[in-house]
C-alpha cells in the first residue's frame, strides 16, 4: 500500500494523506496532480510514475510530492515546483534538501484543529468581490479551466448550477487522471457564488472537497453539502453519501423530488446562449495572440454571480413586500422558467428559509 516516506513538520497528523495524494488507479498513468482536503487544510500533490528494473518495486516507482495549506486558492503557484520535485524524488530517492528549503521559506503556523478561524472560509465566498482580485483567487495556473468546464458540460452546467445553488452533495466520478476533475469541483463551487450581504447565514457552505476515496466515507456521512470527485466506482452504489452523481457528462440523481431539475428548459437554454454570446464577444475584443484565459474566468464567475444575485434580490424584495407573493412575472424577471423551474424555486425557498408564497400555477394540476 501507500506510505508517507518523509514530511515536515514531523509532528503533523497526516493519517490517510498517503491515499489522498495518490488517486486510486494512478498506476495506469505517467503523471497527474491532485487537490484534496485534510481536516481544515487543503492539499496539492503532484504524482509521477517511472519504470525501474527492480523486483522489489515491481517494475515501477511511484511517488507524490505535496503541500498543505489553510486555503486552496494559491496552491497552484507551487505546481511547477512540485512537478520538478516529484521527478527529482523518482530519480534520486531520499534527497530532501530542496523540500526542506521550500518548507523553511514558506512555512506558517497551521490553525488549531479545534477552532475554525475565518481564514478557513474559501476566499471566493467573501461578500464583496472585485473582479481585479481574481488573479489572487484562482485555483488554476492560466489554463482556462472555466472554458474547459463549459465545453465539457455544455448546457448541463445549468443543471449543475441549480444543484450547487441548492447546496446539494455533488460527487463527480472519473477514471484517472484526476487533476482536471479537481478543476471541475472548483468550477462547480463557483456556480453558486452570491455577493449580496446578509443572505443565508444559516445556509450550509458549499465545500470543495476535491478528491475523495473510500477512506473518506465516514467523514462524508456527516456532510450536508459538498462538491467532490473520485476515481473509485464503488461510490456510485453508496447513495446515502451523495445527492447528485456525475459520471463524465452524465448528471443524475436518485432523489425523486430532484428529478425535474435534470431537464434543460427554455430559460436554461437562453442563459447558456447568453453566456456563449458574452464569451464570443470577449474573444473578438481580445488582440490576436493575447492570453485571455483569465478574462474568461472573470466573465464566467461574474455571469453566475450576477444571475444568483438577481434571483436572491428579487426573492428578498418579495419576502419584504406586504403580500409576499411570487408570480410568474417575478420568475421570468429572475431569468427562470415559471413552469420548468417551479420545483427548483420551491427548493430554493426552503433551503434559504425565504418566506414567500409561490403562486405560479402548475399546468399538471387541475
Amino acid at each position: 500500500g501507500n506510505m508517507v516516506e518523509w514530511c515536515l513538520p514531523q509532528d503533523i497528523d497526516l493519517e490517510g494523506v498517503e491515499f489522498k495524494s495518490m488517486a486510486s488507479g494512478s498506476h495506469k498513468i505517467q503523471s497527474d496532480f491532485i487537490y484534496f482536503r485534510k481536516g481544515l487544510c487543503f492539499g496539492l500533490a503532484c504524482f509521477a510514475n517511472m519504470p525501474v528494473e527492480s523486483e522489489l518495486e515491481r517494475g515501477a516507482r511511484m511517488k507524490s510530492v505535496g503541500i498543505l495549506s489553510p486555503s486552496y486558492t494559491l496552491l497552484y503557484r507551487y505546481m511547477h515546483f512540485l512537478e520538478n520535485q516529484v521527478r527529482h524524488q523518482l530519480e534520486m530517492p531520499g534527497h530532501y534538501s530542496h523540500l526542506e528549503a521550500f518548507y523553511d521559506d514558506k512555512k506558517g503556523v497551521l490553525p488549531d484543529s479545534k477552532s475554525t478561524p475565518s481564514s478557513q472560509q474559501p476566499v471566493h465566498w467573501l461578500p464583496s468581490i472585485h473582479r481585479y482580485m481574481y488573479p489572487e483567487m484562482k485555483i488554476t495556473h492560466p489554463a482556462g479551466c472555466m472554458s474547459q468546464f463549459i465545453k465539457f458540460f455544455g448546457e448541463q452546467i445549468l443543471v449543475l448550477w441549480k444543484f450547487a445553488l441548492l447546496r446539494k452533495r455533488i460527487l463527480i466520478f472519473s477514471p484517472p487522471p484526476v487533476g482536471v476533475v479537481c478543476y471541475r469541483v472548483y468550477c462547480c463551487c463557483c456556480l453558486a457564488n452570491v455577493s449580496l450581504p446578509g443572505l443565508g447565514g444559516t445556509v450550509p457552505e458549499s465545500k470543495p472537497f476535491f478528491y475523495v476515496n473510500v477512506a473518506d466515507i465516514e467523514m462524508l456521512e456527516t456532510e450536508v453539502s459538498y462538491v467532490a470527485c473520485t476515481t473509485e466506482k464503488i461510490f456510485e452504489q453508496k447513495r446515502d453519501l451523495y445527492d447528485v452523481y456525475v459520471d463524465n457528462q452524465n448528471v443524475k440523481t436518485h432523489h425523486e423530488h430532484l428529478q425535474p431539475l435534470l431537464k434543460i428548459n427554455n430559460a436554461d437554454k437562453e442563459k447558456y446562449r447568453r453566456l456563449n454570446d458574452q464569451r464570443q464577444m470577449l474573444m473578438y475584443s481580445q488582440e490576436v495572440g493575447e492570453d485571455c484565459s483569465s478574462c474568461e474566468e472573470d466573465l464566467f464567475i461574474l455571469f453566475f454571480m450576477e444571475q444568483n444575485n438577481r434571483i436572491f434580490q428579487t426573492l428578498m424584495e418579495v419576502s419584504a413586500s406586504q403580500d409576499k407573493t411570487l408570480t410568474a412575472d417575478h420568475a421570468r424577471g429572475m431569468g427562470l422558467d415559471p413552469q420548468g423551474d417551479r420545483s427548483f424555486l420551491m427548493d430554493l425557498l426552503e433551503v434559504y428559509g425565504i418566506d414567500v408564497m409561490l403562486v405560479i400555477d402548475n399546468p399538471c394540476c387541475t
